[in-house]
């Protein structure tokens, strides 16, 4: 299969595993518009693949993914095209999704925001001991999107959900672990073996049957999410016009608290 060229994305392929990892170092692999969606495009490259049955995600230097990127700014537009474009991050979320062979997250460093909503749409995630998982997108005024909502709460039930989508904190590696965020954690000499070990452990199992098993549990267990989850985008768009999204963006590049009206 031709491989194309990417700029932001690495795709390595070792048998029957292949790798895509996240290639921004400098930006700590920030979610740009053309980041999302190469990672997009690959995810449904794999459609045409049958030697690949298992694909890791992972990122280059010392994080997963800090997340979107706050520097890339929305193009203007009309509402209709506005619309159009923030639906970018749940088109490569659904994408993961929907990716037929085994998928899983190799998590280091942050994995917040974004980043940790591509962790939760793979089917198993490894940390490594350092790594920590947040949604700090209350802390910039909005809601968290993407649709990813309901893959947090499946993970870790509903109050925890509440607790890290409304406080937006940052949970490291053993309690994402005990929370059942992460399956594994790994030490920091043995992580890129962990993530070998359990990616050879799926890509030995026949792969017919393990692809047949992994959408009947997906199809069970999302039923419902588009029916809840189509208006995100649209709740993400109305926050975005309020002086709380506006206080919490010069807040964060002020790095000082920001102080919230509800207006």
């Amino acid at each position: 299969m031709t491989q194309p060229d990417y700029e932001y994305i690495e795709v390595i392929r070792d048998g029957p595993v292949t790798s895509v990892e996240l290639n921004r170092p400098d930006s700590l692999n920030a979610l740009n518009i053309g980041l999302m969606e190469e990672i997009e495009h690959v995810s449904r490259s794999f459609l045409d693949d049958e030697q690949t049955r298992v694909v890791v995600f992972r990122g280059r230097g010392k994080h997963f993914s800090a997340g979107a990127d706050l520097k890339q700014r929305a193009e203007p537009g009309n509402l209709v095209m506005q619309r159009r474009k923030a639906g970018l991050g749940a088109r490569m979320i659904r994408a993961i999704l929907e990716i037929n062979q085994v998928t899983i997250a190799a998590v280091h460093g942050a994995a917040l925001g974004g980043a940790a909503c591509i962790a939760t749409a793979c089917d198993f995630r490894i940390g490594r001991e350092d790594c920590y998982c947040g949604y700090p997108e209350v802390n910039l005024g909005i809601n968290l999107m993407w649709q990813s909502l309901p893959l947090c709460v499946r993970l870790v039930g509903p109050a925890r959900a509440k607790r890290m989508i409304m406080l937006g904190d940052k949970e490291d590696a053993g309690t994402l672990l005990a929370w059942g965020f992460l399956d594994e954690v790994a030490s920091s000499t043995d992580f890129d073996d962990a993530v070998k070990r359990m990616a050879g452990r799926y890509a030995a199992r026949p792969p017919v049957a393990v692809q047949m098993i992994k959408q009947s549990v997906n199809a069970v267990s999302s039923a419902m999410d588009a029916a809840i989850m189509h208006m995100d985008t649209d709740q993400n768009i109305l926050t975005t016009m309020t002086a709380d999204r506006s206080e919490g963006i010069r807040a964060f590049f002020e790095k000082r608290d920001p102080a919230f009206k509800g207006n």
